[in-house]
């Protein structure tokens, strides 16, 4: 092997030997390293899982369309409400599981105290899921 000197009659000869011994040692490190490791990847605990069926359950909830005209008549579903049948039919739903949502359709030209008496209605019957329906406006 060669190795540097002070010497300055050679010290214009370049080393021309590449160390390998650290190389090796490395490399011999790393093999034995992934020799113990490997049979820990492969092993697996044997279990025997319940079997289960494939059906997809369908728990969309159920959804109320509640419509206020201009006059400020209520309607269920398409069918004429009093005030006082829709806050019994919030009761009614808000004990189901899960909760129905309430799809809330107004004029809009009826008054705000209509809207938020129904708001509040439903909010006393404990339905949370209450969304507005609009239309988009024509773009120009």
């Amino acid at each position: 092997m060669a190795f540097a000197s002070f010497d300055n009659r050679n010290a214009s000869a370049p080393m021309s030997e590449i160390n390998m011994v650290p190389l090796i040692d490395v490399m011999l490190v790393l093999l034995v390293i992934f020799i113990v490791t490997a049979p820990l990847l492969t092993q697996a605990v044997k279990l025997e899982l319940p079997k289960a069926s494939s059906q997809v359950n369908d728990l969309r909830p159920e959804k109320i369309e509640f419509a206020i005209d201009a006059r400020g008549a209520l309607y269920w579903n398409g069918e004429a409400v009093s005030r006082t049948d829709a806050r019994a039919r919030f009761e009614a739903q808000g004990q189901r599981q899960p909760q129905p949502e309430v799809h809330l359709r107004a004029d809009q030209n009826v008054a705000y105290r209509v809207v938020a008496q129904t708001l509040a209605d439903a909010s006393k019957a404990g339905l949370t899921k209450v969304g507005f329906i609009s239309e988009p406006e024509a773009s120009p």
